[in-house]
């Protein structure tokens, strides 16, 4: 699934206010935005701290965004398959900005694995269904909206803004491929995951369940 760009903000039209009460109105708007992120637990403008993790055995395993700032910590359920398009979107986004020369093409600070470690207890009720990622002129921030639904109730949905720098993104990246990269190996054949126990290869005409190498 790819990842989507998205607006950081909408558009608001100001044309019909004299220069007083635009400036009146931006100010309101951006005290009124604060608040309101402030309140909202799926908004972290900015992180400190965002990875992603697995918890299981490989082919049994359970994915998780996390983040957190200060105190607050929320964790987002996802798919192997969002942890490849997170990876792609933010490099695809990365070298854009390089290009643009809007940032420099820098090494990512590579944090230590126990930095990276998903934080417990897992407390998790949402799953990501989409994301999507933008760059914040203003903050000079890369942003990312997860579209989650309620584990529970996929009707009760939300949207979760991630706020992250540059190097923050690179790292993110680099570890979503890497927890990926975890997982079963592939079976040079027929290119499925094979089980610790062993695999059934179609192109042995599934006669074959030879363990692999641990």
């Amino acid at each position: 699934m790819p990842i989507q760009r998205v607006d950081v903000a909408p558009c608001l039209d100001y044309s019909d206010y004299d220069a007083g009460e635009k400036g009146a109105m931006r100010l309101a708007r951006k005290k009124w935005i604060k608040a309101k992120m402030l309140d909202d637990p799926f908004t972290f403008n900015p992180v400190a701290r965002i990875t992603v993790g697995a918890i299981g055995r490989p082919g049994h395993r359970t994915f998780f965004l996390q983040a957190s700032q200060g105190e607050r910590v929320l964790t987002l359920k996802l798919e192997k398959e969002h942890l490849y398009a997170l990876a792609r979107g933010i490099d695809n986004l990365l070298e854009e900005l390089e290009r643009d020369e809007i940032c420099a093409q820098l090494p990512a600070q590579v944090p230590s694995a126990s930095a990276l470690a998903l934080q417990e207890p897992i407390d998790c009720a949402y799953q990501i269904v989409q994301m999507g990622l933008a760059y914040d002129q203003t903050s000079r921030l890369i942003l990312l909206v997860a579209f989650a639904a309620a584990i529970a109730d996929e009707t009760d949905t939300a949207h979760a803004h991630f706020w992250a720098t540059m190097d923050q993104m690179r790292c993110l990246s680099r570890r979503a491929r890497e927890v990926a990269a975890q997982g079963r190996p592939i079976c040079p054949l027929c290119q499925q995951p094979m089980d610790p126990d062993g695999h059934t290869c179609p192109r042995h005409n599934g006669h074959s369940r030879k363990p692999f190498a641990r």
